[in-house]
């Protein structure tokens, strides 16, 4: 009866849900010396939770201070002075044209006019085709 408890209580304890009453249990049976033949695998698990407990630290901890340091303030002044350039030679500098580029771009910019009218004259005269092949399909119609 024994045996099957705490075979249970190993599956539940492999599970992660078991108490502290019953890992101590589990403990105290592993410390024995009438421990089943198939579960002696698990003595050293249990045992190394015993020898661990036991472990005491002999040396002294020091705790270090850090000591306050200049660099993360000269990084942000660095950082903010990089930014202020970039923006500053972004805000300041302008396209500077040639007077050939200037006259480039002003023939560029009636062509495109041009073009934009040629288009809407265009789409007018095509509207007006759309007209004409409806009036040869019902003509065609009416004469048949």
């Amino acid at each position: 009866m024994e045996l099957n408890k705490i075979e249970q209580l190993l599956e539940t304890y492999f599970e992660g849900n078991t108490t502290l009453q019953e890992e101590e249990i589990l403990k105290e049976y592993f410390a024995s010396s009438t421990v089943a033949e198939h579960l002696k695998s698990y003595k050293p698990l249990f045992n190394s939770f015993v020898v661990s407990k036991a472990e005491v630290l002999k040396s002294e901890i020091k705790i270090l201070k850090r000591e306050k340091n200049l660099k993360p303030w000269i990084y942000s002044v660095a950082a903010i002075f990089l930014i202020a350039l970039t923006v500053g030679s972004i805000f300041f500098s302008k396209p500077k044209h040639s007077q050939e580029e200037k006259e480039a771009l002003a023939a560029f910019n009636k062509t495109k006019e041009t073009m934009i009218l040629l288009s809407v004259n265009l789409n007018k005269g095509t509207e007006k085709l759309a007209i004409i092949d409806q009036f040869k399909i019902n003509k065609n119609k009416i004469l048949k």
